[in-house]
């Protein structure tokens, strides 16, 4: 057995005392009248406070470990990644803090914001002409380079410990713990690589949480079709939302994970965007909008007894963790969502 390097020793000390120095996200409750009145509590998850400003920072940290813990990034490694933005912005990040060369290889759709933001941290930006064509280009630009591929579509399911260790999930429940319903009834999230559902479900379960999970889904994504049939070998055009939405089904993307899925039209989202807009200060964009556009819809449901739950007695909502990040009058990245009604007597 070969012993580790003192190069991956100081790799995973550096990325360790950079998790110590951060402090956790803020869970936001929005004040919504039409959630008070049938006794829902709302939060909203803001990742934006991370180093990077990106929701996909704790995703970033998590690749890299489990990159450097299987032995395949080494000194000088150059680290590939296919990926629209957010998670290439905080491999940068992370590779520029161990002294690595990042590629970010994405459509030439990609927004200005996101590729200045990859230059900021030192990453490279490699364009195709399609979100289908990243991950063939990823690979071989990882062959030509003698680097590593991140493959944030596969591994995003497994690189993060859904037991615990500061993931998405135990962050929101720890947060919750006083307030009057510690124990959310659902929680809403996008799909991009379909890791967060699968953090998620597996914590929920793990911890024998009464939640569950419910994924909204925009117009062009495969993944509503996936769930619905279990046909992996379904593709769609995918979604003209940079961030979430995919042609292809996603290893990361466990179905069985899931409890309910919303299909979201690509015009539904922008009303309740705009009447959230005043709610907590920030501005909502389109990126964010599909996993807001179900919790719109949650108290009709409660009340109609159309909820996705057998009884409606508490609901709950996340929104998007995996949607890229979204700026706002305050600078800030919104892209959680948990709602909460009140149990009946």
């Amino acid at each position: 057995m070969t012993l580790p390097s003192p190069w991956l020793h100081e790799a995973i000390a550096r990325i360790e005392a950079d998790y110590q120095r951060s402090a956790d996200t803020h869970l936001i409750p929005l004040r919504l009248t039409a959630f008070a009145a049938h006794g829902i509590d709302l939060y909203l998850k803001d990742e934006s406070t991370h180093p990077t400003g990106s929701l996909k920072h704790r995703l970033a940290r998590s690749l890299f470990l489990y990159a450097l813990c299987n032995g395949w990034v080494h000194e000088g490694s150059t680290i590939v990644e296919s990926s629209s933005g957010s998670t290439a912005v905080s491999e940068a990040y992370f590779a520029r803090l161990l002294g690595l060369p990042f590629v970010a290889v994405m459509p030439r759709s990609t927004s200005p914001e996101k590729i200045a933001q990859i230059e900021f941290h030192g990453g490279r930006c490699h364009f195709v002409d399609s979100a289908g064509a990243v991950y063939d280009a990823a690979r071989a630009i990882a062959e030509e380079t003698g680097g590593h591929y991140m493959d944030q579509f596969t591994y995003a399911e497994r690189a993060t410990d859904w037991r615990g260790n500061n993931n998405i999930a135990e962050s929101m429940f720890t947060q919750m713990v006083r307030e009057r319903h510690p124990v959310p009834r659902w929680i809403v999230v996008g799909a991009g690589t379909g890791g967060t559902s699968a953090t998620i479900g597996r914590y929920v379960r793990y911890q024998r949480h009464a939640t569950q999970v419910c994924v909204a889904d925009p117009a062009g994504s495969v993944f509503s079709a996936y769930h619905r049939t279990g046909d992996a070998t379904l593709t769609a055009p995918g979604s003209r939302i940079e961030g979430i939405g995919r042609p292809r089904v996603e290893p990361s993307f466990i179905r069985t994970l899931v409890d309910r899925m919303v299909d979201v039209a690509a015009a539904s989202p922008l009303p309740p965007c705009a009447r959230c807009r005043g709610c907590w200060g920030g501005a909502w964009g389109r990126p964010r909008a599909p996993t807001l556009w179900p919790c719109s819809r949650w108290p009709a449901r409660c009340v109609s007894g159309a909820s996705a739950a057998p009884s409606c007695r508490c609901c709950a909502m996340r929104a998007s963790a995996t949607c890229p990040p979204i700026s706002t009058r305050r600078g800030w990245t919104a892209h959680l969502v948990i709602a909460r009604q009140r149990s009946r007597r």
